[in-house]
């Protein structure tokens, strides 16, 4: 994954945009993302009922007409929590995105250019990866508690550091570059120096890395339902869906099953699409 991003460090090549808006994997990374997005959105006109309804009579019941996805331990409908537990998903991995990089680009345009900064904010942010992420995420939710708002900023502080690293690295290699001597020599300021001369040239790198930290951040989310250190039990989560079947996955695999592949088909949506940025927005990429 650091390879595929650290291989767009580059400005986006004339023409970037008709390549992303025709690429195959890019396409068809969307469509299905969409389509998630659509399921979340309108969820309680999609055949679904209350996720938490009881049903006792239904519990464990295989999938069927009446069940699409079956029932689960104690009887709520399969295919409704299935449905809602998309929103929780698409809200963290989005959420995460946006939120790790607006702080992580702060913190790397800053080390890249105030030298005393990046020596100290550098080594906390090495220190911090040196901590995986999933174990740093359940070190801060056990501090908090867990909830939704919980998960997403321990998930975003452990997204954080690699977000400042691939800025600052942008940054110093940008310095050294004409365009951007010259407009130090003319007296540009710093602001707008960092908006017109650095901005554009890190976005590229920026949107591949934002769609990994999207796909990394919906498993983490899950993992972490899935040991219950992440959105509590009673929120529709694949997470949780898939903790509460692992018990009965003999004799009623479809309690995970359906969520797992939910879960499947988000990250590899994602990841098709930050493939698919990565050869668009690359000019080593082009013509593969």
């Amino acid at each position: 994954m650091s390879q595929a991003v650290s291989s767009a460090h580059v400005q986006a090549p004339p023409g970037a945009f008709g390549r992303i808006i025709r690429h195959p994997a890019i396409i068809a990374g969307s469509v299905i993302l969409l389509l998630l997005v659509l399921a979340a959105i309108l969820a309680p006109w999609l055949g679904t009922t209350d996720p938490q309804r009881l049903s006792p009579l239904r519990r464990l019941r295989p999938p069927s007409a009446a069940q699409w996805f079956g029932g689960d331990l104690i009887g709520r409908d399969l295919y409704s929590r299935t449905v809602y537990g998309a929103r929780i998903s698409l809200i963290v991995g989005l959420s995460v995105a946006v939120l790790s990089i607006s702080v992580g680009l702060v913190i790397g345009l800053l080390a890249g250019f105030v030298r005393w900064v990046d020596a100290v904010a550098m080594r906390v942010m090495d220190g911090m990866m040196a901590i995986p992420s999933i174990l740093l995420a359940v070190a801060l939710i056990a501090l908090t508690g867990a909830s939704l708002t919980n998960v997403i900023a321990a998930i975003t502080v452990s997204e954080v550091p690699r977000v400042a690293r691939l800025v600052r690295s942008v940054v110093i290699s940008l310095k050294e570059r004409p365009f951007v001597e010259a407009a130090v020599t003319v007296g540009t300021r710093f602001p707008a120096l960092l908006w017109r001369h650095v901005l554009p040239n890190a976005m590229a790198p920026l949107l591949v890395q934002g769609s990994y930290i999207f796909a990394s951040a919906v498993l983490i989310e899950a993992a972490l339902s899935f040991i219950g250190a992440g959105t509590p039990p009673a929120i529709p989560s694949w997470g949780n869906m898939i903790a509460e079947g692992r018990v009965v996955f003999q004799i009623a695999p479809h309690i995970v099953l359906f969520p797992g592949i939910a879960l499947a088909i988000t990250v590899l949506s994602v990841n098709m699409i930050g493939d698919g940025l990565r050869d668009a927005l690359d000019p080593r990429f082009e013509g593969r």
